[in-house]
């Protein structure tokens, strides 16, 4: 029987006791521990681009000792079949057995005789991120399921070399994958350990601070240079690692320390404050608003639990209320720092690539097009947008940010807010505000409007049942507006490897966009009369590569009129279709 193989190698007294209740309570005929086995032993929990990702518990479809052993033999095995002496660094989060984690992936290393690394405590995805190109490791892997819901944990591999210390992509997982079975075959307590790993020193991090302070500028100094008061800001790291780390970097950018979230600061694996650690979802920011208008606060700066992801929220009213408070979306924050980005290549005289994800907004590759830069559109995942060549900065709408690419090649939610509370700092010297900058940006490149509609479900399955239901029937409208076309990625478009994406567009123009990049090629979609005085609009659909969703992307443009007149339309557009995919889907 799977679970007695199972508990006859499982090194933790947690997870055995678990399942030994599981399997004593199905001979006895209890039919919810039968099906509670089946689910856990029908299968394996995949490892693939996002490498590992899970809940905790016993069984190989859930994330515990047994399957990261594997995991960790099978990823050294990879690296000795690449180099005759490969390196590896490895870094941990807050969350449950994130440590435990980390500390059997270095023995298992170190015993195969990879030179390993581990960092000193529990610290941001983008130190570890940091930490691969810094130490020319060959890989890296961090134990973290970033904003994944409380039971969660996972396993992200990078790779360095060749690969400049991007996340892997295929057929690297494939490969891995494959190493990983063949390590399934025996038991995980005759992998051989040591402890012959090396600890890394506060340096590294000291190192990180500095390189990223140094994305704010003077900006900090300007405003004192000035006389102008840097703004009020509240930060929260959702019970996640950011606090400490970023509280150190806005401190060496010269900035003002921003006020924590108190219960939120200290990393709790048990998010007892949220519902789902992530501040794209409903409610998690409730605290952070609170306070803000508490304290009179001025800007909210929110990292996810491992702080790779940023939200930024302003008031759209009364200060004081916590309900006046909004989060920007992240095509919003993606496309201002883009902005910045172009702004700081014309002062350098460089000419970099401005990139984003297929479902990122086109308003980044109008900002290229206006500057003249190049621009890049890639598959979804930062494992595509890190891999652009020439990349200057890159973005994807689900809150993640490259704004330094020779530092770190993966999304860093610290780094893009150091970046984005230097803009603000900067637009206060110049007496103007966020709110005008976000007018002045539909004035000059027009208004780009954004939404996403998504669809949790607890049956995998159903994902596949919708989109092959929208694949052979597709809808004619949505939302009053008629479908003028739609591409099925699965099929392959304009050059992108196939990928389970429908793309549904309205009219027939062409949307901002750019070139080739990361694997992916071509630009992000068509556009057209979009509806209600909009340029264009489209509707994309895809499931979530990291969370039992499916995902519906939503976008509108427009050029006409003035700034006002193109957002109301935009808006409006966006509405429209927001109203219409809902009634799809219901």
């Amino acid at each position: 029987m799977a679970a007695q193989a199972w508990l006859a190698q499982d090194p933790d007294a947690e997870t055995r006791a678990e399942l030994s209740a599981l399997v004593d309570a199905a001979a006895t005929g209890d039919s919810a521990a039968a099906a509670s086995l089946a689910d856990r032993f029908d299968g394996r929990l995949e490892f693939g681009t996002a490498g590992l990702r899970g809940e905790i518990g016993a069984g190989s479809k859930r994330m515990n000792r047994v399957l990261v052993a594997q995991a960790a033999a099978g990823l050294a095995a990879y690296l000795l079949a690449r180099k005759a002496a490969p390196s590896i660094v490895i870094g941990y989060d807050g969350r449950t057995k994130s440590d435990v984690f980390a500390r059997d992936t270095a023995e298992i290393m170190a015993a195969a005789g990879v030179a390993t690394t581990l960092l000193p405590r529990a610290l941001p995805t983008p130190v570890l991120a940091f930490a691969v190109r810094h130490f020319d490791a060959s890989a890296g892997v961090m134990v973290t399921a970033s904003h994944n819901p409380p039971r969660d944990n996972g396993y992200k591999v990078y790779l360095g070399d060749d690969d400049q210390g991007s996340q892997i992509v295929s057929p690297a997982d494939a490969d891995i994958a494959a190493l990983i079975e063949v390590a399934a075959h025996s038991s995980v307590l005759d992998l051989p350990r040591s402890d012959a790993y090396t600890t890394a020193g506060d340096d590294l991090v000291t190192d990180y601070v500095r390189l990223t302070a140094a994305v704010a500028g003077s900006a900090a100094a300007d405003a004192a240079s000035a006389g102008v008061a840097q703004p009020r800001v509240v930060y929260t790291a959702l019970h996640g690692v950011g606090w400490e780390v970023a509280r150190r970097v806005f401190a060496t950018a010269g900035f003002t320390e921003p006020i924590p979230v108190a219960d939120q600061a200290a990393p709790d694996a048990t998010f007892p404050t949220v519902a789902f650690p992530n501040p794209e979802e409903p409610g998690a920011m409730d605290l952070s608003f609170e306070t803000a208008a508490r304290v009179g606060a001025d800007l909210v700066i929110a990292n996810d639990p491992d702080a790779d992801r940023l939200a930024v929220a302003i008031p759209v009213g009364d200060p004081s209320d916590p309900a006046a408070w909004r989060r920007l979306t992240g095509n919003e924050v993606g496309a201002l720092l883009g902005w910045r980005a172009a702004e700081r290549q014309r002062a350098e005289g460089t000419r970099g690539t401005l990139a984003a994800s297929i479902v990122s907004s086109p308003a980044l590759g109008e900002v290229a097009r206006h500057f003249d830069l190049p621009s890049a559109d890639t598959l979804t995942g930062f494992k595509w947008v890190s891999r652009v060549d020439g990349l200057a900065y890159g973005y994807e709408e689900a809150l993640g940010y490259l704004v330094d690419p020779a530092k770190v090649r993966d999304k860093d939610g610290i780094s893009a807010a150091v970046d984005f509370l230097a803009l603000v700092v900067s637009l206060r010297i110049e007496g103007t505000s966020l709110e005008q900058h976000l007018r002045d940006f539909d004035e000059r490149f027009g208004a780009f409007a954004s939404t996403q509609v998504s669809l949790r479900v607890t049956d995998l399955a159903d994902i596949g049942r919708i989109t092959s239901s929208l694949r052979a029937t597709p809808p004619a409208a949505i939302g009053g507006q008629t479908v003028a076309a739609v591409d099925d990625f699965a099929a392959g478009v304009d050059g992108f490897a196939p990928t389970d994406i429908l793309r549904f567009r309205f009219g027939g123009g062409a949307a901002a966009g750019g070139a080739a990049a990361g694997g992916a090629d071509a630009t992000s979609g068509g556009a057209g009369a979009g509806g209600a005085g909009a340029d264009g609009a489209r509707v994309i659909v895809r499931p979530s590569g990291t969370e039992p969703k499916l995902k519906v992307y939503i976008d509108a443009w427009s050029s006409t009129g003035t700034a006002a007149e193109r957002r109301a339309a935009a808006d409006a557009a966006v509405a429209a279709l927001e109203a219409g995919v809902r009634e799809l889907l219901r």
